[in-house]
C-alpha cells in the first residue's frame, strides 16, 4: 500500500472511531441496543474494516461490550456502576477544575457564558442529543486551560460511560431534575476561588446527573414485579 492510501486508511479509522465515540457520548445510542458493523457501515458509507477496528478499540474503551462476533451495544447500567462513575467524575473533573483556575482567561469565561447559555436552549426545546454534547463541551471547555492531556482523557473514558445511560434517564422521567450549577462555578472563577469552583463542580455532578441516575435506576428497580414463592 502506498503511503498516501496508507493515510487515508489511518485517517478513514480515525475518522468512524471518532464519529462512533461521540454519538456514543452524546448518548446517541441507547444501552442495550444492538450495533451491527454492516449497519453502522452503510450509515457512514465506509467499509466494514473501519467499523470492526473501531467497534474493537470501543469495547477496549469500555463503552461497548460484546454480543456476538458481529455485533456489540451500550452496557446496562446498574446502581453499583453508576456510583463508581459518580464518584470517578467527582475527584477527577474537581480535581480537573482547581488545576484549571488560574489559567482561565476572560475570553475563555466568555465561552463557558454562551455554551452554558446554549445548554438552556437545548433544555427549553427539549433537545437531550444537544443538551448532553453541551454540557460535556461547557466542562471541558472549563478543564482544558493549563491541562497536559491526561486529565482529559480519563475524564473523557468516564463520560464515554455516562452519556447513553443519561440520555435515556432523562428521556424517561417526566420531569427532570436539572439544577445548574454552571452559574455557581463561573462565579467562582470570577472570585478566582479554587474551593468555591471545586464545590460547584462537585454540587454539579451529584446533585444533577448524580440524583437523576439514582432517581432513575431506583424507579426502574421497584418497577421490576418480585417473585412469589
Amino acid at each position: 500500500m502506498a503511503i498516501e492510501e496508507r493515510k487515508a486508511e489511518e485517517s478513514r479509522k480515525q475518522r468512524v472511531y471518532r464519529t462512533l465515540r461521540a454519538r456514543i457520548m452524546s448518548g446517541a445510542v441507547a444501552p442495550g441496543l444492538a450495533i451491527t458493523i454492516n449497519g453502522v457501515a452503510d450509515d457512514l458509507g465506509v467499509s466494514a474494516m473501519p467499523v470492526r477496528e473501531a467497534l474493537h478499540r470501543l469495547v477496549a474503551d469500555g463503552a461497548l461490550e460484546y454480543l456476538d462476533n458481529r455485533r456489540v451495544r451500550v452496557p446496562e447500567m446498574t446502581l453499583l456502576k453508576f456510583e463508581e462513575i459518580i464518584a470517578a467524575r467527582t475527584a477527577l473533573e474537581t480535581l480537573a477544575a482547581m488545576r484549571a483556575l488560574p489559567h482561565i482567561d476572560m475570553a475563555r469565561l466568555k465561552r463557558l457564558q454562551v455554551i452554558d447559555a446554549e445548554i438552556d436552549q437545548a433544555y427549553g426545546t427539549d433537545d437531550l442529543l444537544r443538551s448532553t454534547e453541551l454540557n460535556f463541551l461547557f466542562h471541558r471547555t472549563l478543564y482544558e486551560p493549563g491541562a497536559s492531556g491526561v486529565l482529559l482523557e480519563l475524564i473523557e473514558s468516564v463520560w464515554l460511560r455516562l452519556g447513553p445511560f443519561m440520555r435515556l434517564a432523562t428521556a424517561k422521567l417526566e420531569e427532570s431534575y436539572r439544577i445548574d450549577r454552571h452559574a455557581e462555578a463561573m462565579d467562582a472563577i470570577r472570585a478566582n476561588d479554587m474551593q468555591a469552583l471545586a464545590k460547584a463542580i462537585e454540587a454539579d455532578i451529584q446533585d444533577g446527573v448524580g440524583h437523576l441516575g439514582r432517581h432513575f435506576l431506583r424507579e426502574e428497580a421497584s418497577s421490576v414485579p418480585r417473585a412469589t414463592s
